[in-house]
Formats: C-alpha cells, structure tokens, sequence
C-alpha cells in the first residue's frame, strides 16, 4: 500500500522551517524503481513541435477550406447580380415606352393614358425585378445555410470522436492540445 501511495511511510511527517515559519506536512512523493525516468526535455520539446505543426496545418487547410467557400459565395453572388442587371436592360429594351394608338381624338386624354401605361410597365417592371432578387437572395440564403450546417456538422463531429474511452488522460489531454 505504501508503493500504491508513492511514500515511504506514508504516515511520516517532515518539519518544514521557512524562514522562521516552521510547520509539518507529509513526506514528498519519493520516486520508486518500477517508475518511469521523467521524460527528456528534448524530446518533449520536439514532440509539442510537431504537435504544433500538424495543428496548425489542420488549421491552414480548414481555413484554405472557408476561403474558396467564400470565393465561391461571392462568384455566385456577383453572377447573379449580372443576371439581374442583364434582364432588367431586357425588359427595359422589350418594353421602351408604350402608347395607346387612336385611344380618342383628343391629345389630353391620349398623354393621360399613355403616361399611365408607362407608369403600370415601370411598377410591373420593378415587381419583376424584385421578384428575381427575392429568388437569388433564397438561393444565397440556402446556399449560407448548407456551409453553415456542413459547418455544424464538421463540429460536431469533432466532438463525438474525442478519446474520452481512452484509458489515459494524458492521451485525452494531447486530442484535446491538438483540436
């Protein structure tokens, strides 16, 4: 049991004296045969090195990663602004101005109408042009919602496989160090 514990006699006490403080307290931890010799610094060093490194470059290639998402998300949103200014010359060229042909013989009556129909053709025109931002805005909000669950997902996962069952905590400890 005294080995189990890692003292010599785990009921010795020590007398301390600190600078005129003098107190007791149990014997310290007396390094045993059966134990392994600490670790060479080197070689610790080495080893939290390279640690390093690969968590790093685990974190370059994620962020490699997010940037050509965000090249992508912007192609498409900029591509979809094209498409947008595009139909809306379209339609501003197929619908110039229209004027109702011998509505009356009057010229009044004829202007009233034919600045009322230039004014339903620039709302019908706008509507539409609204339309198709709305359904390229959903687009862009689907696509935002797909990288942000591929996201979660990637996390997630990152948690579920932690070595939690692993017997040792120093092996937990280093999962941990490199995520």
């Amino acid at each position: 049991m005294a080995a189990a514990a890692g003292y010599d006699n785990p009921d010795e006490w020590e007398l301390i004296n600190d600078d005129g403080f003098v107190y007791k307290r149990k014997k310290r931890l007396v390094p045993s045969a059966g134990a392994p010799p600490p670790p060479d610094p080197a070689v610790e060093r080495k080893n939290r090195r390279e640690r390093r490194k690969r968590a790093l470059l685990k974190l370059r290639e994620r962020y490699l990663e997010e940037i050509s998402r965000w090249e992508l998300f912007s192609n498409r949103l900029t591509a979809m602004e094209q498409n947008a200014r595009t139909q809306s010359v379209e339609r501003q060229e197929l619908h110039p101005t229209t004027s109702f042909d011998g509505a009356s013989s009057s010229g009044e009556p004829l202007e009233a109408d034919s600045s009322r129909g230039r004014l339903v053709d620039d709302l019908l025109f706008q509507v539409e042009a609204q339309e198709v931002l709305i359904r390229n805005a959903s687009n862009l909000c689907d696509l935002a919602e797909g990288l942000c669950s591929a996201q979660e997902e990637r996390l997630r996962q990152q948690l579920t496989d932690l070595p939690i069952w692993d017997p040792s905590p120093h092996e937990l400890m280093d999962a941990l160090c490199d995520q």
